[in-house]
């Protein structure tokens, strides 16, 4: 905040629906070249549709900077943005909600400029960038399902919707000796994972811009003993089949993005593939499931069917 915002302070937000798309493109960053502090927020829990983004600005905005926000936000065409001045000490508190550290087992994730608990492997996760910074209760409960799982062995490790890469990190971190893959559908969430691997000392990690598991060099790569997919309900259901194909005979697979009152759709149809369900951490309304791939490699019998995993923001 510059000195004569502090002096008379005050700010501005400025308010307007957005779709979870919207949000996952203004989230990764991109070229947005906005003077504004961007924050998007899921207003209706797993409803792609019902999102929020709010810019903080730290000048009364004028028509040009209005006009620059809206069309971050195309869904939005027509809706007039919600203007609201705020004083300084909501600005401190809102632009840093969200943003505490987080430590979980043997990880420690912040967003900078922290000091990581004694033996902890600390993560520095940039906020607004892509999603997984681990503070949803999807992305807080692979580590922790991850965390729980040390003791086990792993050698070809894939993250599927990688995101910001952590999930990856964390394996690597885990298995050292393992190969990990991880692969996002957004050339920018990849973009990001190769930074993030930078400033987090993380070597090694083979990157892939695919649409889910479906490109050759992640079959080529495969069989894979540990499956990672932290996205939503309707692409896990759809992706069943080809997660299973690349999981190797006796994999474990674990799968987030989905709600409780979705478990039972999304472990069906990875059931029709043999894979059965092992362990569950329940947060909140959020499921993590733990997943072990049948006896045999599970072979496709049919066409992979792409419904319902467009844009990886659709949802059953």
């Amino acid at each position: 905040m510059s000195a004569d915002a502090s002096a008379e302070g005050t700010s501005w937000k400025i308010s307007l629906p957005c779709t979870r798309a919207e949000a996952e493109a203004i989230d990764a960053g991109g070229e947005i070249a906005i003077d504004a502090v961007l924050m998007t927020t899921e207003v209706v829990l797993d409803d792609a549709e019902a999102w929020r983004l709010d810019a903080y600005v730290e000048q009364e905005p004028d028509a040009a900077m209005l006009a620059a926000i809206v069309a971050l936000v195309p869904g939005a065409a027509g809706t007039t943005p919600a203007i609201e001045r705020l004083d300084d000490e909501d600005w401190v508190t809102l632009s840093q909600a969200g943003l505490e550290p987080l430590t979980v087992g043997r990880f420690f994730v912040h967003t900078g400029g922290m000091t990581p608990p004694p033996g902890a492997r600390s993560f520095h996760i940039a906020a607004g960038r892509a999603f997984g910074t681990g503070h949803h209760e999807t992305t807080s409960g692979c580590l922790a399902m991850l965390d729980s799982m040390a003791d086990l062995r792993f050698g070809n490790v894939i993250d599927v919707g990688t995101g910001t890469g952590l999930l990856a990190f964390a394996a690597a971190h885990l298995w050292p000796a393992a190969s990990v893959v991880a692969t996002d559908i957004d050339p920018v969430a990849i973009d990001v994972t190769r930074e993030n691997a930078a400033t987090n000392g993380v070597a090694g990690i083979e990157l892939i811009v695919a649409d889910g598991a479906l490109a050759d060099t992640i079959v080529a790569a495969g069989p894979y003993d540990l499956v990672i997919a932290n996205i939503l309900a309707g692409p896990l259901v759809s992706m069943a089949p080809e997660l299973a194909a690349i999981a190797d005979a006796n994999a474990t697979i674990l799968l987030a993005g989905l709600l409780e009152t979705q478990r039972d759709a999304v472990t069906a149809a990875y059931a029709e593939c043999g894979c059965m369900v092992e362990a569950v951490d329940r947060r909140g309304d959020w499921s993590v499931l733990r997943l072990a791939a049948g006896a045999e490699r599970y072979i496709p019998t049919a066409p992979f069917d792409p419904k319902g995993r467009d844009g990886w923001a659709l949802d059953i």
